[in-house]
Parts: C-alpha cells; structure tokens; sequence
C-alpha cells in the first residue's frame, strides 16, 4: 500500500510555511490517526505502521516544520513546541473531521500532550511513545550533543553508520531496517555530499530551552481527559519508569505498556510493536 503526499500552508510570526504530510487508506474514512515523529526525525518512521493501519484508518504523517519535506521557517526561534501545536491545529482543520487519534514519538508526543490538554481538544484517544510530563536532563544533554551538527557524508554507507551511532537506543534493528531509516532521513545535497533532511536550526530553541534541570509538564498531563497509551522502551533515558508508573494513575490514568531491549525509542517496525498501538486504537 502506498502514501499519497499532501501539504497544507501554516502561518508563524515570520510568515507562511508549508508543512507536508502523508497520507494513507481511504481518504473518505472519517476515522483518522495522525502519527508525528520524534525532534530530528520525519514521517516515514511511521511507514510500517501506516500501512498496518490503513485498512481501519485514514492515516495522517506529517514532516513537523523544518523536518522532511516540510519548508523552513525563517525565524528558528519559532522550532518550539507553540508553533507545532498551531500547525496540527490547521492540518486538523485540512482533514475536515470531527476528532482523531493521535500517536507521537518524543516530541510528537509532546506536540499531542498539549493538544490533548486543551479544552474541547479533537482527540479521541493518545499514544504516547516513550515521551511523558518529565523530561530527564540527562537525556536533553545526550540529544543536545548531536542535534543540528549538520555532518554530512561523502556516500550513503557513512550516513548509515552515523544513523546507527547516535540511533543505536532503537534497539536491536534488521540492517534492511538501519538502511531504510537512513535513506529515508538524508538526502544528497548539490555538493554530492548526504546531509541530514533537517533545519540544523531546529537545535538553537531546543538547546536554549534545556537547563541544568529536567522539564516538568505535570500540569498539561493531568489535564489529559482522553483514552491515552504510554509505551516506553525498557531502556529510556527519557521516560523513567518511575514517571510512565505514575503516568498510569494520575490524569488519563494511562494503559502502560514496555518494550524490552529498547531505548529511546521503539520505532514501530515489529509486529509486536505494531499490534501495541493498533490493539489500543481498535479497542474503541
């Protein structure tokens, strides 16, 4: 099953941009699940999972700002969590239906924690991958250290090592997995080098939001009042199993469900991960 590419225009302070999404199954369906990707990350993380969904479900992927096939905004310092929830908001108006589901990696999670907590929010029910209210400060230093470097590789195989490297959290991948997640995250720029598809400049917001302290966003959680998933990778530096416990009875009072051998984050690549998130939005 194949993905049909969209795009949408969004407004920032700095002007307009376009954000791209993709789109799988029947664009009739009125039952929508909207997957959004992890900070350096793009919609085709979610290939797999989209077309395991797409026979229930009209499956949205947007590339986030910046990210992907996305355009650029012209003032970096709008890279922020705002700024993504107002350009869902106008993706949501595009798709012209009543509620979704939602399931966001790190960031895209974050991105539907604020959405979820506002009220009247079009959310049916949440998956929270490996993202929660608290944010270790260890972990924002481990992504601040490779996020907007912006290297760039004299040939495909060096970009994969590199993948590899700072991706290794994902756990124990196929190579044919490796190699997919990498081609599908560089591109060959006009020097003929491969560079990241990403804004380098999408590191400025995030390492200046990133103190000596962890990010505490109880208040927007416990305002959750949907059916809400938080999976966790066995491994996670940045969803401690002490905060997904809690996350289980406070708020949404979340399901919880772990992925072993895995750290930030699963990837949605195996069945078994797969079956995690269809199981939860099919309950319904």
């Amino acid at each position: 099953m194949a993905y049909v590419q969209r795009t949408v225009q969004c407004l920032s302070p700095s002007g307009l941009h376009r954000m791209a999404y993709n789109e799988w199954g029947a664009h009739d369906n009125p039952r929508v699940v909207v997957c959004v990707h992890g900070l350096t990350r793009n919609a085709r993380d979610f290939d797999r999972l989209a077309a395991a969904l797409a026979g229930h479900y009209r499956v949205i992927c947007p590339d986030v700002v910046g990210r992907g096939c996305s355009g650029r905004l012209r003032d970096p310092a709008g890279y922020a969590i705002p700024q993504y929830v107002a350009d869902m908001v106008t993706l949501l108006a595009r798709l012209d239906v009543e509620a979704v589901d939602w399931v966001g990696t790190s960031m895209g999670g974050l991105i539907g924690m604020a959405l979820a907590a506002q009220p009247g929010a079009p959310l049916r029910r949440l998956v929270l991958n490996d993202v929660g209210p608290l944010i270790t400060q260890e972990s924002l230093k481990r992504i601040g250290e490779y996020v907007g470097n912006d290297p760039t590789w004299v040939t495909l195989a060096e970009a994969e090592r590199y993948v590899r490297a700072i991706s290794a959290p994902f756990g124990p991948l196929s190579d044919a997995d490796w190699h997919f997640l990498t081609e599908t995250s560089v591109a060959q720029r006009t020097d003929g080098r491969w560079g990241f598809r990403y804004d380098p400049a999408i590191a400025a917001p995030f390492r200046a939001a990133c103190g000596e302290q962890d990010i505490d966003l109880w208040p927007v959680y416990q305002a959750i009042a949907c059916p809400t998933l938080v999976i966790r990778g066995a491994e996670s530096d940045l969803l401690t199993r002490a905060t997904w416990q809690r996350m289980g009875e406070v708020g949404p009072c979340a399901q919880l469900a772990e992925v072993a051998g895995v750290g930030h984050a699963p990837m949605f690549m195996d069945a078994a991960q797969i079956a995690l998130v269809r199981d939860f939005l099919l309950a319904a």
